[in-house]
Order: C-alpha cells, then structure tokens, then sequence
C-alpha cells in the first residue's frame, strides 16, 4: 500500500504538537486541512489512528504508521540535505530522542552537542519507561534501563548509572543514630523524584519491605539533590566516577547511609533498525560520553 506523504506528516505533527490547532501552525495550513488529512489517513488505514484527547495520542495502528511517518520524514530529510535542494531548509534533521532526567542533566547533552546538523526533540521519562515512547512511534530512539528488545529496535549496552543512600550528616543522627534499620527507615523521611521512581523503594525492598516513610517529590535532578543537602530527607544520589564520585559531588555534610550499599541502573540505548546517516552519528556520540561516564556494563 501507498500511503500519502501528507497526510502522515499531519499525523506525526499531531502527535507531535498535541493538538490539530498546534498541528496546522506547525504545517502552516488550517485545521481543517489537518482534520481532512488525518480522516483520510484513517480511511485508508481503516481503522482510528488517533486518540481526541488532551494531548492527542495515537492508537496501536496510529503508532505504526507514526514510525513509518517518523523514518520518511528523516529519510526524507537526509536526502534533501545531500542534494542541497529547497526542502533542505537550514540543513538541520530533527531526532526526537527520550531519555531520564539524571542523564539528560549529566551526560547526555554533552554526547548530543558533539553532533552537527542535527536538532533534538527531547522528551524526558523514568529509564524504565523511556522505551514506550519508543514503541509507539514518538521518539526514534531512547535510552533505557529496559533489556528486552523493543519491536523493529536494535539494543546497544551503554554501561551502569550507579546510586548510592545519602543523607546529611546532622540528618543521619537524627533519624538512624544506630544505622538504617526497618524500623528507622520506615519514619525517616526519603525523597524521590516523581511517582515512577523506584530507585529508593529498590533500596527499601531489600531493607524494609513493608516500610512506607513519609515522601518528598522533587521532580527535577538539581533540585532533588539540592533537598537532600537541605536535610530534608535521604535518597539515592547518582555516584558520578569521572568527576570522583558522589560525595565530591554532593557537597560538604552528605554521608552515606551504608557504605557499600548501591543500586545499579545498567542503560541501553535503543534505535530504530533504520540505516540513517544521522542515527548512525547520534549513536556514536551517545556511546562515547557512555563511556567516559557511565560504569561498564
């Protein structure tokens, strides 16, 4: 089957943008010729293709041919710098790429700067979750703590986020003044950075299964550390071997709350299996700041 290159570009800036409004400006067309686009797309397909929700989203058969709208628009792209013509524009291909927040604010952006005529749409998730983004279709590739591989996806070893329990140390003689124990750990307060989090209930489970302490969520990675300088709570602080390590990181007064206790997140980056000049050279970017700053896997 022919599909038309139209019509999946309003489908892909759909979901894109969230909205048919936000779609038409995008396209610079009218709403209306995004809602005869998308009705024709979904006729063609025969089935419903996206979600009428706030934001809008694309169902199963949406998300397939949202990759395929996805891999004509970079290809498409690609083709159009080589040659050099009009549709070229500034030159630039746009990756939409899903990542974690502690790794977009320590060594992804570094990885992504070293990658010329390319503009990324980064949309940041949990590592365990990062991959459903791209199973349906909105991101091309993702870095994720999920080992099985997504459907139509190759999966390459990056290396080990390491985390380890800190607390200050006015806030370890509060609450745990002989150690961390389940009864103290249950009272203590921890911080956690939203509700997909499960770094600190990993620790917890081996600890203190049926422990359920008071919680802060401090949904940015600055900010999380930052409360956890403060004295507000314990929590999993990213151990960061390049620059020497958690404690030089978290500043004066943090300690441990057991020395050789760690929670490891080993990532993979998964791509789509697309023969892309540009994947190709975004993967390589990732993989070289992996593993100045990632543990081996």
């Amino acid at each position: 089957m022919r599909w038309d290159s139209r019509q999946l570009e309003a489908l892909a800036a759909v979901v894109a943008e969230g909205s048919f409004d936000a779609a038409a400006q995008a396209l610079h067309v009218t709403p209306s010729a995004v809602s005869q686009r998308i009705r024709a797309l979904e006729s063609a397909a025969g089935s419903v293709l996206v979600r009428r929700s706030r934001p809008v989203g694309a169902t199963a058969s949406g998300q397939a041919l949202l990759r395929l709208a996805r891999q004509t628009e970079l290809l498409g792209a690609e083709v159009a710098a080589e040659l050099g013509t009009e549709d070229a524009g500034s030159g630039f291909v746009t990756v939409p790429l899903a990542v974690s927040a502690d790794s977009l604010a320590t060594w992804v952006l570094p990885a992504l700067a070293q990658v010329d005529g390319v503009t990324f749409d980064l949309h940041r998730a949990d590592d365990s979750r990062t991959a459903d983004l791209l199973r349906e279709g909105v991101v091309m590739a993702a870095v994720t703590s999920q080992t099985a591989q997504v459907q139509g996806c190759r999966s390459i070893p990056l290396g080990i986020m390491r985390y380890r329990p800190a607390c200050t140390r006015a806030f370890a003689e509060r609450w745990f003044p002989q150690g961390p124990t389940p009864d103290t750990l249950a009272v203590a307060p921890v911080v956690v950075f939203d509700r997909t989090d499960d770094l600190q209930d990993a620790y917890l489970r081996d600890r203190a299964p049926r422990a359920r302490p008071p919680r802060h969520h401090v949904p940015s990675t600055v900010e999380y550390e930052e409360t956890i300088r403060l004295g507000l709570g314990w929590g999993m602080l990213l151990d960061r071997p390049s620059i020497g390590g958690l404690l030089s990181t978290a500043g004066g007064g943090i300690t441990l709350l057991e020395p050789d206790a760690i929670v490891d997140v080993p990532l993979h980056l998964q791509q789509w299996k697309l023969r892309s000049a540009v994947l190709d050279r975004v993967t390589t970017a990732l993989r070289k700041e992996a593993t100045r700053e990632l543990l081996p896997a």
